[in-house]
Order: structure tokens, then C-alpha cells, then sequence
């Protein structure tokens, strides 16, 4: 399934389960499961940015975008992550009125039934969209499919709050469960935005992907004197290489640039899709000798 199916996919899925949810709380009366169906709506509207995200990150590059669309992708995490924080402050208001008036809870066992149906269909969408958001390496797609992973969490762990809420007959409970479930969105809106705004700010890969480029670098390098400089950073699926490549100075352009190919052939073969910008100097800019190091 393409990433633009897979974010349809999870529109009407989180249309469902909204209304599955909201149906839970109408039966119950519980601030908790109010809560929880509210986050809902944030899914709703957050696969529906992922839908657009991936629809402009997917256009080629053009005059004005020479580098592509894909950072359009960290524009959709980023309002995912704003989406959740309203929605904790929201649920924080009604758990105070639930608070100042407790409600008495009712229907549980069909509220409970709801809403584990619910539960069972965000899990199955959750781990599908973080499967495939990182095999095709599509921050919107991960975004979308942790938030539904930790929706999956708060339901459960609301779910159980309100059964025993119901069974000890402590109305506090319900409310106090809801500001649990805001404390606990808030978390995942920080870290949305934390990971999203250091794509959007070219912050450096992990360290390991580095290491493997210099590594294959050093392996297929043959011929050159040494390379320096490396620099990556990450634009949605796309990861962007850059590094200085040292060759002897009687070396010919035509054999450098078949140093080059050979390293850009073995880079994309193993990290896919890549862009990969090599600038040749002569020995003299070497800033090591005897091996291609980086």
C-alpha cells in the first residue's frame, strides 16, 4: 500500500473509532471516556494533514523546490503535535468539571464493550502505519502511527480506571483519570514536535547511519586519497550526503568520476533513496594521509 492509501486508510479508521468511542461515553456519562474520545478527533484531523503532507512531499522537485517536497511531511508531525496539546488542555477543563460535579457513571459494561472494540481497531491501524511509515521512511506516517499506538495505551488504561471507578463507587476517579490521560498526550505532542522541528532544522542523522557511510565509503573508495567533511541530513524519506572526496592530482577527471559512481552506486543500493553530492579535490586539500578516512 502506498503511503497516500496507508493515510486514507487511517482517516476512516479514525472516523470510526471516534464515533465508537463518543458512543461509549454517551452510554456512560464518564469524563474519562469523554477524554479519550476527544483525542480521537485529533487523529481525525492529524491523518487527515498526514493525507495532504504526503500528497505535496510526493511532487517533484521544480525551479522554486530544486530539493523536492518531502519536508512537507514535518509540517504534518509538527501540527499533530500542536492538535494534541490542545486537546490535553481541553480534557484538563472538563476533568476539572467533572471535579467541581461528579457524575455517576451507568451502562459500564456496554461502555467497556464499545470501547475495547475500539481500542482493538486503533492497535491493528497503529502498528500497520508505523510499519509502514518507516519502511518507506515517512515521518507523517510514523507520527500518525505512534500517536495512535499511545491512544491505544490511554484507552486501556482509561477503560480500566473507569470500571473500577464504577465497581468502588469513587466518582473522583473518573475525573482524575482524565487529567491522567491529558498529562499523558502532552508527553507525546512534545516528542512529536521535538522530532519533527529537528527534520525541519536539518539536524544531523543518527550516529550509526554516519558510520556506515564512512565505512562504505572507505570500502569502495578505492583509488582516492581520503575524504573529509561528511555531512547528511534527513528531508522526509530522502537522506541528503555531502563530502569532500581527495585524489591524487595526476589522477584524470574521467577516473574520479568513476570513483565517484562507484561510491554513489554502493550508497544507494544500501540506504536507497538518497542524493549524494561528491566534491573532488586535488591532494593538496588532504587533510590525512596513507587510506580513504572520513
Amino acid at each position: 500500500m502506498t503511503p497516500t492509501r496507508a493515510a486514507l486508510l487511517s482517516l476512516m479508521v479514525g472516523a470510526l473509532v471516534f464515533a465508537l468511542k463518543y458512543l461509549a461515553y454517551h452510554f456512560t456519562g464518564s469524563v474519562a471516556l469523554y477524554s479519550d474520545a476527544l483525542e480521537s478527533i485529533v487523529n481525525i484531523v492529524a491523518a487527515a494533514a498526514a493525507l495532504i503532507a504526503l500528497r505535496v512531499a510526493a511532487l517533484p522537485a521544480d525551479p522554486n523546490h530544486p530539493y523536492g517536497h518531502t519536508k512537507a511531511e514535518y509540517f504534518s508531525a509538527v501540527l499533530e503535535g500542536v492538535l494534541i496539546l490542545f486537546a490535553a488542555v481541553t480534557i484538563f477543563q472538563e476533568a476539572y468539571k467533572g471535579f467541581l460535579n461528579p457524575r455517576e457513571l451507568k451502562d459500564l459494561n456496554l461502555g467497556a464493550i464499545i470501547s475495547l472494540v475500539a481500542s482493538g481497531l486503533n492497535g491493528v491501524l497503529g502498528t500497520y502505519l508505523i510499519r509502514i511509515g518507516r519502511a518507506v521512511r515517512s515521518p507523517a506516517l510514523t507520527a500518525d502511527g505512534k500517536h495512535v499506538m499511545t491512544d491505544v495505551v490511554t484507552s486501556v488504561g482509561v477503560l480500566l480506571g473507569v470500571l473500577l471507578a464504577g465497581m468502588t463507587g469513587i466518582q473522583m476517579l473518573d475525573p482524575l483519570l482524565a487529567m491522567l490521560v491529558a498529562l499523558n498526550i502532552l508527553w507525546t505532542g512534545w516528542q512529536l514536535m521535538k522530532e519533527s522541528v529537528g527534520g525541519l532544522m536539518d539536524a544531523a542523522p543518527r550516529a550509526e547511519l554516519l558510520e556506515q557511510v564512512r565505512n562504505m565509503v572507505g570500502q569502495y573508495g578505492e583509488g582516492a586519497l581520503e575524504a573529509h567533511d561528511l555531512r547528511a541530513r534527513h528531508a522526509g524519506r530522502i537522506t541528503f550526503i555531502e563530502f569532500h572526496l581527495v585524489v591524487p592530482g595526476s589522477m584524470t577527471v574521467q577516473e574520479a568520476h568513476s570513483i565517484c559512481d562507484r561510491i554513489e552506486e554502493a550508497l544507494k543500493e544500501t540506504l536507497h533513496e538518497v542524493e549524494i553530492n561528491i566534491h573532488v579535490e586535488p591532494e593538496s586539500k588532504a587533510k590525512h594521509h596513507g587510506i580513504v578516512v572520513l
